[in-house]
């Protein structure tokens, strides 16, 4: 069942409303190979070039989505098993500062993302149903477990959206 607006900030709405109907659990399965068949031509020389000056390479995007992966996973997994105190947000252009992404290969990057994407899948399905509706704060925003799976999706999607419209993938 989608998350009512009323478990998650306003800002995960562009995410959420990408994740197509049918069981979360299930998309991320069907969805955790699509990165990789996205990129699946792209060579190493096109994979450092980002769609304009400025903007993130693609090798710095599939880090980017593996490091989300994990920090919205975590987030589920905090508030799934009712931990107290509210968990901070993160700067994912701090984060991308210090990661290096693009002395690693896109290769790599995918297969850690698929690494992710498993851990993620796995959390899920250990989770009892009283689980999905629990709460907490990020940030002084109140969001749901449930809200956190499609999240997760929802941004893979979203990053999908662009590499497709606005790079380059093929030399």
């Amino acid at each position: 069942m989608r998350p009512p607006t009323d478990e998650y900030p306003s800002f995960f709405q562009q995410y959420i409303d990408r994740v197509p109907e049918g069981d979360v659990i299930s998309l991320l399965e069907q969805n955790a190979p699509t990165l990789s068949e996205l990129l699946s031509n792209t060579s190493e020389a096109a994979s450092l070039r980002p769609y304009e000056p400025g903007k993130w390479s693609p090798r710095q995007v599939v880090s980017h989505l593996t490091d989300l992966e994990r920090v919205f996973a975590y987030r589920a997994y905090w508030f799934a098993r009712n931990l107290p105190g509210e968990i901070v947000g993160i700067d994912e252009e701090q984060a991308m500062e210090t990661a290096d992404a693009d002395a690693r290969s896109l290769q790599d990057h995918l297969a850690e993302f698929a690494t992710a994407r498993a851990a993620t899948i796995s959390l899920f399905k250990g989770l009892p149903q009283e689980a999905w509706t629990r709460q907490g704060s990020v940030s002084g925003n109140a969001c749901s477990v449930r809200a956190l799976a499609y999240l997760i999706l929802g941004h893979q999607l979203h990053h999908m959206h662009i590499l497709q419209e606005r790079y380059d993938l093929t030399d």
